[in-house]
């Protein structure tokens, strides 16, 4: 199953895609990781049920020097991704 994640909160500029990269992989989660031009962190992720409850209760949580105020959760088309990686600029 894919579900597609949307990161509200100071969620940018505090490596919160690394930390998503690391847990993600971690988890055996597909996909990809990326800033949004609102400010938010958009994540699309591929894997069991299971693993991805697992997902979004990292995202809820966060880095160090994250705050995480809403996740908002949606089903996404299947990706074909088997890894998981960082999108967009640096």
């Amino acid at each position: 199953m894919t579900r597609r994640y949307i990161v509200a909160g100071r969620v940018q500029g505090v490596g919160f895609r690394w930390f998503v990269e690391r847990e993600a992989r971690a988890l055996g989660v597909g996909g990809w990781v990326r800033n949004a031009d609102d400010g938010t962190v958009e994540v699309v992720a591929s894997g069991t049920a299971d693993q991805l409850a697992r997902l979004r209760k990292a995202l809820e949580q966060g880095p160090r020097a994250a705050r995480v105020d809403e996740v908002r959760e949606a089903e996404a088309q299947q990706e074909t991704e088997t890894s998981f990686r960082i999108e967009g600029a640096w």
